[in-house]
């Protein structure tokens, strides 16, 4: 008979043994347990967002007989409240739709321009007596003009069917009243605050509560946005551009030892553009030209299609070797060339060309992490975050991404305004000669990108995958997942994640060491150990592996599906 201790010990590992799958993962009927739930269907409209009061604001906009354009600045509109940490209307704004009417995708570029009267060489004064080399990331310095009001009054007018009052009332409603405060916002939140409490205006003032960052679950209110947004419910964009907004922005930049002047204001634009794409196993992925970086995941998806994905296996070293080679491929380009095509001659066809991605293809060593690359050499033409998606009744479909850049951005708020600046202009380079070095008037380059595919012409997927440098390389992730393995929507955006860290930037910085690759825990210890063998310098990372959100479509039917992003507090709904 068994002794009481050897007994003892026996029932425990084996409870251990048991207990450890429904600890790290949940049984599913799929059989797919890294998924953490199923896929949103609805007939009429969805929409995703990454914070579930936004999305329930963008439905009852759907419902009230908006359409997705309507939605989507609703929703946008209550991000700015509910997560400063990653968008709000002192920061820039992307958009692809799908007009289903014409049967055709817009694009639109509502990104900002610094200031005109901040000369380089003044710039560079500037820095010298902060004792930096470099754009600093808060403060008056890397501040450009807002796009984001920009690009709603663009959308509006195009595509809205809503007063656009009525489209903004929701937000303000709760930017009066206030809202509890979600989980991963106000984690964020807290790291924002010691950082930037001190930016000169009324950060403290706006964005905490006894002057500490909300908690999750506590209410917080922003009467002042609040006034903000009503504001330019009433009057459009015009108050904030050209009225009462841009002089009081104006005045206090004036006062506060900023560039920005009402002139920068008044000479602003959204642009309508035209998408960019390239077909991938039949289905073409859009995203929209420079001064943004989505083109680096079509340049990505060229070079992989060559390769049978499927044949190598979900989340094995040789699939993961592959696709990281391919990205260091890619963000060199992506370092030289991608800036403000206003002021540079950028080949934007070639880049993405399938003659290009076959002559980039042959860097790779299937059998070796490589070290240094550098930027190729294509024939020239005569080219943080929130993402949210929706869609309406009719078809129409819209793509949007909208930003501060790090986080709650350059800590500077107006008083009185109720929103902080964004920080974009960090991004400039400072080499003379550098496609993305400091201009007046200039945009700096742009990490947020939005993404779009159809197939047959018709469309299949609105998504996007916020996250810095991260969003390329979740772009292409999602798409491989979806494609190449035949995953849902909510799974694909659930497996587990890679990024590939410190290749060379836009702003002039030069790496040469190979960098380093970023794994989710979920990625298998085998793949870490091969990848570690054919050279890669591998760790695992807490979060920064973007937020995604997405919507489908059914060809046949119409009927939608929706995802969002488990890493995030969000939510996709329908109706």
């Amino acid at each position: 008979m068994m002794d009481r201790s050897r007994l003892m010990c026996f029932s425990l590992v084996f409870w251990l043994v048991g207990l450890s799958p429904l600890v790290a993962q949940i049984d599913r009927v799929t059989g797919r347990a890294f998924a953490t739930r199923s896929e949103i269907f609805a007939a009429n409209g969805m929409v995703a967002t990454s914070q579930p009061l936004a999305t329930q604001i963008g439905l009852d906009i759907l419902k009230s007989g908006g359409s997705a354009v309507d939605a989507a600045i609703a929703a946008n509109a209550a991000l700015g409240l509910m997560e400063p940490t990653g968008c709000g209307i002192g920061g820039d704004l992307y958009a692809l739709v799908w007009d289903n009417k014409a049967k055709k995708l817009h694009g639109l570029n509502a990104s900002g321009r610094s200031p005109l009267g901040l000369s380089l060489s003044r710039l560079k004064q500037e820095l010298a007596t902060l004792k930096r080399d470099d754009i600093p990331p808060y403060g008056m310095l890397p501040i450009s003009v807002p796009g984001a009001v920009s690009g709603w009054q663009a959308l509006h007018e195009r595509f809205g069917r809503l007063p656009l009052a009525q489209v903004l009332a929701p937000a303000a409603d709760y930017a009066e009243k206030g809202f509890p405060v979600s989980e991963l916002i106000a984690h964020y939140w807290g790291l924002s605050v010691p950082r930037l409490r001190d930016q000169p205006g009324a950060f403290a003032a706006t964005f905490t509560i006894d002057g500490e960052a909300p908690r999750k679950g506590q209410i917080f209110r922003n009467p002042d946005l609040a006034k903000t947004y009503r504001l330019i419910g009433a009057q459009g964009a015009q108050v904030f551009y050209q009225g009462v907004l841009a002089e009081q922005m104006d005045a206090f930049f004036r006062e506060n030892g900023g560039w920005l002047r009402k002139l920068d204001f008044e000479k602003h634009r959204a642009d309508w553009v035209e998408p960019v794409s390239v077909n991938y196993r039949g289905y073409r992925v859009y995203e929209l030209p420079p001064n943004g970086q989505g083109i680096a995941a079509l340049q990505m998806l060229q070079i992989l299609k060559a390769y049978d994905l499927k044949a190598m296996g979900r989340g094995s070293a040789e699939l993961l070797h592959l696709m990281i080679e391919t990205k260091k491929l890619v963000f060199e380009d992506r370092a030289k060339y991608y800036s403000d095509m206003a002021f540079n001659d950028i080949p934007v066809a070639a880049l993405i060309s399938e003659a290009y991605a076959a002559e980039r293809r042959q860097l790779i060593d299937p059998k070796r992490a490589a070290r240094r690359i550098e930027a190729g050499r294509p024939a020239l033409n005569q080219g943080d975050t929130i993402y949210l998606t929706t869609a309406d009744r009719d078809g129409n479909m819209v793509s949007l991404i909208q930003s501060n850049y790090r986080g709650m951005g350059s800590g500077v708020v107006v008083p009185g305004l109720g929103f902080v600046f964004q920080d974009r202009g960090q991004l400039f380079a400072l080499a003379d000669g550098h496609f993305n070095v400091y201009a007046p008037g200039k945009r700096p380059f742009h990490t947020i990108i939005p993404a779009f595919v159809t197939k047959d012409d018709k469309p299949w997927l609105s998504f996007g995958v916020m996250g810095g440098p991260m969003q390329p390389q979740g772009h292409v992730q999602i798409l491989v997942n979806l494609i190449d393995f035949g995953l849902n929507l909510q799974e694909a955006g659930d497996a587990a994640r890679w990024q590939h860290m410190g290749s060379s930037e836009p702003t002039g910085t030069v790496m040469g060491n190979g960098g380093w690759v970023e794994l989710e825990s979920a990625i298998p210890w085998e793949t870490v150990r091969a990848l570690r063998r054919l050279g890669h310098r591998v760790q695992y990372g807490n979060g920064g592996f973007g937020g995604y959100q997405a919507i489908g479509v059914d060809q046949d039917s119409g009927v939608y599906t929706g995802a969002s992003e488990s890493r995030k507090d969000g939510q996709a709904a329908g109706y």
